[in-house]
């Protein structure tokens, strides 16, 4: 098995890998739909927990106790969760700039090409994090500053480079649109080719590198939008993405305790064997997807990166029927 699912607190388990599941759809559902849910759940709150989270450095910095036994403090002080929380929260509002068509901004045709880019940088976040435990571990373990136990080896390396193939996957970069509803922004080109190979590719960054928190971050978050996006939200999936991805790094960082001591905790089985055999799996998936792209834009002869490379197919059509 990949996680440690069973025994004592294995009802526990499920149940909490429901619960995410089941929140992050209906909170990625209420930001998406109406503005204001949108402001709140991208301005307003990243605001209030931007002031949260230096007042308890600053804090922690002067010897308060409370700073200093903060879950926050003590259990989030990876350089990573900041990056990604930061990181993805920005995506958001730059979707909602496209989506809404807020200022000069959101009205030209060259800032669509800002999801790639936030896209492809939240990538080479994680990409550098699988670097640095092949470079700091090879062969042998680390332990992070969040006390967790970290394995280097080729199977950091190989899903290091999957991750950088997976950007090459992102096609039609200025193919972004708006919904008929006004309440989502569409990737139409952006079809289960790329996002099977993505989610693949992402869960063993996840398994890789916060084995502690992949039970969570590694299924339940990267199946909320998947979902979405087959069954009700085509189109729409990196939008669902980078809303669940930042209302999840919201949560855990303030609420750490929920994935690391309570009886929702779930390790993986953190084996070198299992890892590699997952990055592997990774790995090829995103190579038959570059691959499966540069044939098919060879043999409509589009640049598939400038231009859109899946028209005529399902999940491309079923999309573009809800652009405006």
């Amino acid at each position: 098995m990949l996680f440690q699912v069973y025994g004592d607190n294995a009802v526990w388990q499920w149940l909490g890998w429901i619960l995410v599941f089941c929140c992050l759809i209906g909170a990625n559902e209420l930001a998406r739909r109406t503005k204001t849910g949108g402001i709140v759940a991208f301005l307003v709150v990243p605001a209030v927990l931007t002031v949260y989270f230096v007042t308890i450095y600053v804090a922690a910095a002067a010897g308060a106790d409370w700073a200093l036994n903060n879950p926050t403090y003590v259990h989030m002080t990876s350089w990573f969760h900041y990056a990604k929380l930061y990181a993805a929260t920005a995506g958001c509002i730059g979707f909602m700039a496209l989506k809404y068509r807020w200022g000069n901004i959101g009205k030209s045709d060259w800032f669509k090409c800002f999801p790639f880019v936030i896209v492809a940088i939240n990538i080479l976040i994680a990409v550098v994090s699988d670097f640095e435990s092949a470079f700091r571990a090879w062969g042998t373990t680390w332990v992070s500053t969040e006390g967790v136990t970290l394995m280097g080896g080729w199977h950091n390396v190989f899903n290091g480079v999957a991750g950088l193939i997976n950007i090459a996957c992102m096609t039609g970069w200025f193919g972004i649109y708006v919904s008929k509803k006004k309440d989502d922004m569409l990737w139409p080109d952006m079809t289960w080719v790329f996002i099977v190979a993505y989610d693949l590719w992402n869960f063993c960054y996840t398994y890789n590198c916060l084995p502690t928190h992949s039970w969570y971050c590694g299924l339940a978050l990267l199946l909320a939008p998947t979902v979405a996006n087959f069954f009700w939200n085509k189109g729409g999936w990196i939008q669902n993405r980078a809303n669940t991805l930042a209302i999840w790094c919201m949560f855990a960082q303030v609420f750490p305790m929920f994935q690391d001591y309570s009886v929702f905790s779930t390790q993986s089985v953190n084996n070198t064997n299992v890892n590699l055999a997952v990055s592997l799996v990774a790995l090829t998936a995103n190579v038959l997807a570059l691959g499966y792209i540069l044939i098919r834009a060879k043999r409509q002869g589009v640049n598939p990166w400038i231009q859109e490379a899946f028209k005529g197919t399902r999940d491309y059509e079923q999309a573009i029927a809800r652009a405006e």
